[in-house]
């Protein structure tokens, strides 16, 4: 199973550099359900993996001037911060056992039910396509000015910052459409942007979970490169794939492993 756990993170990685994003979401069921992981180990691995591979990717963002340092600093610090939070203090406070409405309900199928969901979000943001913007640029000014712009960004990135730190996924189908909306930031630049976020994010908290869990260095380097060896194979091909066709099958694939681990650790528990 280990090999096939590597094979998939290979498979991962070059979705990755195939549509620039989301295949990182399903590290997590890899670990959990193929490497055999316990959820709480798993989101502590996928936080390095997302991290470095983001890392990687916004590096060519960077080269060519794709990144808004303005957004960053709005965006990354609050989430910065609430991620390395959840990492250090409110994930080691959750009970292995949660009495929760009336139910019995462990960490792990917490975990992996919330994570569900947000694979099903993410899924159908694959799925659909992007409409053009119909608002006027007065109104994005006009909400840029006011007093709730600057606050409501921050407090979108304290939410990001809560997902990122409690699932172990970068939240980039939050993190891009924020940018692109309230920001104002032009598409490419955006994900650009939100790569630098989501490696910073991630790797922040990452190190939150340092010296509180066991971590299999070498084991966690081996994935990690797997899956960037994928992001470069992908990023190869790419001009010979087209992303825009693949995204969207692979967004009914995600869908598909969304609902399995809805129906697995719900009904199948």
């Amino acid at each position: 199973m280990i090999i096939i756990g590597f094979i998939a993170f290979l498979i991962i990685g070059l979705i990755m550099g195939l549509i620039g994003g989301g295949g990182s979401i399903l590290g997590v069921p890899v670990l959990v359900y193929i490497m055999s992981f316990s959820a709480d180990s798993a989101t502590t691995y996928s936080l390095f993996i997302v991290g470095l591979t983001s890392l990687i990717g916004a590096i060519s963002y960077l080269r060519k001037g794709e990144i808004s340092a303005e957004a960053f600093a709005q965006f990354a610090l609050s989430s910065m911060i609430t991620v390395f939070c959840v990492r250090k203090f409110v994930m080691p406070a959750i009970p292995a056992d949660i009495h929760l409405i009336g139910l019995d309900v462990s960490k792990q199928v917490l975990i992996m039910v919330i994570f569900g969901i947000l694979i099903l979000s993410s899924s159908i943001s694959m799925i659909k396509k992007r409409k053009p913007n119909t608002k006027s640029q007065v109104k994005w000014d006009e909400f840029a000015k006011s007093p709730m712009g600057t606050p409501f960004v921050i407090l979108l990135g304290i939410v990001v910052g809560f997902i990122t730190g409690f699932v172990g996924a970068g939240g980039g189908f939050i993190i891009v459409p924020v940018l692109i909306f309230f920001l104002r930031l032009k598409f490419k630049k955006a994900i650009g942007t939100s790569l630098c976020i989501i490696a910073v994010n991630s790797l922040v908290g990452f190190t939150g979970n340092i010296g509180a869990q066991e971590i299999n260095w070498l084991f966690l380097l081996s994935i990690a490169a797997t899956c960037v060896g994928g992001i470069l194979l992908g990023s190869l091909i790419s001009d010979k794939i087209s992303g825009q066709k693949l995204k969207p099958a692979f967004g009914w694939f995600t869908l598909s492993v969304g609902i399995f681990v809805i129906v697995k650790e719900t009904l199948l528990a």
